[in-house]
């Protein structure tokens, strides 16, 4: 074996002992580093209480998007008998939403039994007789849309006396001693490198640890020379803002945005199982692509993570099988949104041209205004792709210029493979079709119509959703699904640039620290919550909470000495 390869070897066994923690094989615990571990603690609440003043403490960003917020607006309804029942029938119907179909009709009832019945403990007597009504005579059918009137009057009722006493207590003031840790610097030595996993326009994707709670991730690191000559600036902070903006199972999650002295870097979901095209043509060059279930699967994903970019008025413009990554369980989500462009609210289209060739719709080809029909295209070839391990305007290993390749998009009719199905055909015939008013895709605020397709017949639309929806392929987890280092290769020296005060000016903007989802959802994972969220004997408050316990310190012991 050459240096190289003894490298690979290496750097290969490194990454799978640290991520054996999240595959379920070690203690996270176990990884963190204790010294940045301490630096995890709670400040007391003389320290944050002026967060009072400047956090969006709304019900809705407090008690239901923020994971932190939520489990303490839930702690503190659990103290109350008279908002007990209010608390878990909300915790009940997320548990029906994500259950098995064969479980659905049993908690349905168990819900009206508990929540429902005049004589139950936690009846909930804010809730409408008509409401009621329809639910207990739908419940055997056990649809998905059961309980979203019930939950509706369950925060209607929540956000007004239960959430304002919340504001009052020590729970609203632990939230502020979260919010306060959540908003500490985080720099590039909170993080613990691995190898290599890829290489971008810009920099290269390492996997990385996060010191202090043993989490690992993908660390996005941009030059900051290599982003000035090359204009990437509005790009990066592109990609950057709208990454910070979505929240989706389908869509890598941004965690922390920092910079060292020549990089960018944005910490992102960590996606062990590769990107699709190494799955497609690398884990068995003798027999390329994907059975048309594991294509099914996958398409189905994505259309999920558009529709999320599309409802919050974002173009993709870069879908292809290398955006798109696969996790430990085998589900996709998409990255790299480097070329992807945010509508305004009063604009309808957009112009530019971006993409990867042989992706692009003809719309953009021929320099036309386009929306959110480019992504379906694209789509449509990474399906195309998937199934023939092949683009439908190539053959396989052929060589096109641009020019030649720009036609065939505008003109050609595509060809399919006889393995193609009727529907699998039909399908990209939707998707791929050159006038924009024949595609298929977002339509009317959602993708409802293309998940009606033929060929998503067997998708369980809403397991998949919820993330309970078994994968056709789980990835190895001894194994990394990616380029040797020597594959991989290093970028080399940028010259003749120089960095001035208006580039520091970016890139301080750029560096804005932690994600408050992410962060929140990473505290919870790794066990820091329950580790460090103590309360007061028997429940009370403690002393970090109580600001007369400044006082009550001791002083500091004195290192000099007294002669009498």
């Amino acid at each position: 074996m050459d240096i190289g390869g003894l490298t690979t070897v290496v750097a290969n066994s490194a990454y799978i002992s640290a991520r054996g923690s999240f595959d379920g094989t070690a203690n996270p615990a176990a990884n963190r580093d204790k010294k940045y571990f301490a630096k995890l603690k709670l400040p007391h609440i003389t320290v944050c209480e002026g967060l009072r003043e400047t956090l969006d403490l709304q019900f809705h960003s407090v008690c239901v998007e923020q994971p932190i917020g939520k489990r303490l607006f839930q702690e503190f309804l659990e103290t109350a008998n008279e908002y007990k029942g209010p608390c878990r029938l909300w915790k009940d119907i997320e548990a029906y939403d994500t259950a098995e179909d064969s479980d659905r009709v049993q908690k349905a009832a168990k819900i009206i039994q508990r929540y429902m019945e005049p004589s139950a403990k936690y009846y909930c007597p804010f809730l409408p007789e008509n409401n009621i009504t329809k639910v207990k005579e739908a419940h055997q059918e056990a649809g998905d849309t059961l309980f979203i009137e019930t939950l509706e009057s369950v925060m209607d009722f929540l956000k007004e006396v239960p959430f304002t006493f919340f504001l009052e207590t020590m729970y609203l003031k632990r939230f502020l001693q979260w919010k306060w840790l959540e908003m500490q610097p985080v720099a590039e030595d909170w993080f613990l490198d691995f190898r290599t996993l890829g290489k971008g326009g810009f920099g290269e994707v390492s996997a990385c640890q996060m010191k202090a709670t043993g989490k690992l991730y993908a660390c996005k690191k941009l030059g900051k020379k290599r982003l000035k000559k090359r204009k990437g600036y509005e790009g990066a902070m592109v990609e950057k803002r709208i990454l910070a903006r979505v929240h989706s199972r389908f869509i890598v999650s941004l965690a922390y945005a920092f910079q060292t002295k020549s990089e960018l870097c944005l910490v992102m979901t960590i996606m062990n199982g590769g990107d699709l095209r190494y799955h497609i043509y690398n884990v068995d060059e003798n027999n390329p692509g994907f059975s048309e279930e594991r294509a099914c699967y996958y398409s189905a994903q994505i259309i999920n993570g558009m529709e999320h970019l599309h409802q919050k008025r974002i173009i993709y413009r870069d879908l292809k099988p290398e955006n798109v990554l696969l996790d430990n369980e085998g589900n996709v989500r998409i990255s790299d949104l480097g070329l992807a462009v945010e509508l305004k609210d009063d604009q309808c289209k957009t112009k530019g041209y971006a993409g990867t060739p042989g992706f692009m719709a003809p719309e953009l080809l021929k320099g036309e205004e386009y929306d959110y029909s480019v992504d379906y295209f694209t789509l449509g070839v990474t399906l195309f792709e998937m199934i023939a391990a092949k683009g439908p305007f190539r053959s396989r290993g052929e060589k096109v210029e641009n020019k030649e390749l720009k036609k065939r998009i505008i003109k050609e009719p595509v060809t399919y493979p006889e393995t193609f199905s009727e529907n699998a055909k039909s399908l990209c015939e939707g998707l791929l079709a050159k006038e924009v008013d024949n595609r298929l895709g977002f339509k009317n605020g959602s993708c409802d119509e293309l998940r009606t397709h033929a060929f998503y017949s067997s998708i369980n639309w809403r397991k998949l959703d919820a993330g309970i929806l078994p994968p056709p392929f789980v990835p190895d987890s001894k194994t990394v699904y990616a380029k040797s280092l020597d594959d991989v290769g290093a970028f080399s020296t940028v010259k003749g640039v120089t960095l001035e005060d208006e580039d520091k000016g970016f890139f301080d903007e750029f560096a804005s620290g932690t994600m408050a989802i992410p962060w929140q959802e990473e505290i919870i994972e790794t066990g820091v919550y329950g580790e460090l969220n103590v309360w007061g004997p028997g429940g009370g408050v403690p002393d970090d909470l109580r600001r007369e316990s400044i006082l009550e310190q001791p002083p500091p012991k004195s290192s000099t000495c007294c002669l009498c």
